[in-house]
């Protein structure tokens, strides 16, 4: 069966899935086994090598890293016999190793993922995928007829519960939506410790624009993601502020942010990432016409504007045990969801899931390459003090 015609096939059992809460476990004996190689043993990549030790049908068995602690670290993490490597393209060639994670900053994607193309890797890329508009337009046109499965690590996409907030928004439960409001803030200078000044600038990469995109794209991106699968569309034009105002300690990547986007539809999106000040850390805020949604690391909740509405309804169409005195106390009525599960290690199983069952990730060549350009036009307009228009 040709990959188009297994996607369309299993459009409408992928939707009952959804329905019924995503049953998924950690474990599983249905799947092929999967060799992955981890590219980039920092913090993230020695994650994701943790969460695999406890996910049936894949395996870490190689690793590399130009940082020597880093790989070792790496190591202690995968398999029993996995190899490591400084070059990563040794690893690439090693036949055994299906798919690869690329887990180093993301400025240094573009020549490890065309690499890992033309070795014929099944790719999870993270976030966010490559820097600048013409590469992030490149790769989705490469890959538009790959037979390889390419994910990016939006792992929201993941999310049972994201996925059950988003029906909902979009079943119009909570009206026209006009704002959404995200943050993702920190109290402390976003350092890590260097054991030696020669490694300051690979350790601490997110502080210099070398590498990095700063709170834009290590934070922001995650909810920029959430946005346009909200809003099924891209935004029209970006514009915002942002500084080194307060940790004035070398770094070149902007120590506070805050960045609007509207849509073609009138939605407008803000999103503001600090480094000084962590109240109220991370949320996601939708407002409708009929209600709002909040989430944040603990959850999600609804609250109706009409209260006379949530009496004559009792229970909230799709949120299980929402009931009108939630609403009377002014608690919001929290989204219910069976079998939610760390969503990194859920979009870990999703990707092994890709790969055995041929499907394209929901996480996606096209909306990563959507949020890189998305990225670079908010960092344009901070570094510029203008409006940045999506071009056509």
């Amino acid at each position: 069966m040709k990959r188009k015609d297994f996607i369309r096939n299993t459009a409408l059992t992928g939707a009952a899935v959804l329905t019924s809460g995503f049953a998924g476990l950690y474990r599983s004996k249905e799947f092929k086994g999967l060799n992955i190689g981890v590219i980039g043993t920092g913090d993230r990549g020695t994650g994701l090598s943790r969460l695999i030790k406890n996910i049936d049908g894949i395996s870490v068995l190689a690793c590399s890293d130009i940082i020597p602690f880093r790989l070792e670290d790496g190591l202690k993490h995968a398999a029993a016999n996995a190899k490591g490597y400084e070059d990563y393209r040794k690893l690439l060639d090693d036949k055994s190793i299906d798919a690869v994670i690329v887990s180093v900053p993301f400025a240094l994607h573009d020549d490890i993922l065309n690499d890992a193309i033309a070795a014929g890797k099944h790719i999870y890329c993270e976030k966010t995928m490559v820097r600048g508009v013409e590469t992030a337009n490149s790769f989705a046109d490469q890959l538009s007829d790959n037979d390889k499965v390419f994910q990016v690590g939006h792992q929201y996409h993941s999310s049972r519960l994201y996925h059950k907030a988003v029906d909902i928004i979009h079943s119009g439960y909570l009206g026209h939506i006009q704002s959404i409001e995200c943050q993702w803030n920190r109290n402390g200078d976003w350092r890590r410790p260097v054991p030696e000044p020669r490694w300051e600038r690979m350790i601490n990469w997110r502080m210099y624009r070398e590498y990095s995109g700063g709170l834009t794209a290590e934070l922001c991106s995650h909810q920029i993601d959430f946005c346009n699968w909200v809003a099924k569309e891209v935004p029209e034009k970006v514009s915002g502020f942002g500084g080194i105002d307060y940790w004035k300690d070398g770094r070149e990547t902007y120590d506070n942010v805050h960045i609007l986007m509207k849509y073609p539809s009138g939605l407008q999106a803000k999103f503001t990432s600090l480094t000084t000040n962590a109240f109220e850390r991370y949320q996601i805020k939708v407002q409708g016409k009929k209600g709002t949604m909040i989430i944040n690391f603990d959850g999600a909740w609804i609250y109706l504007e009409d209260l006379k509405e949530a009496k004559e309804k009792g229970l909230v169409d799709g949120v299980s045990g929402a009931t009108v005195t939630a609403w009377e106390k002014g608690e919001g009525a929290r989204i219910e969801v069976e079998n939610d599960i760390d969503a990194s290690a859920q979009a870990l199983m999703d990707f092994r899931d890709n790969i055995n069952q041929d499907k394209k990730p929901e996480s996606n060549v096209r909306t990563g390459a959507n949020v890189s350009i998305l990225v670079d036009m908010a960092i344009e307009a901070m570094d510029n003090d203008k409006v940045v228009y999506w071009k056509k």
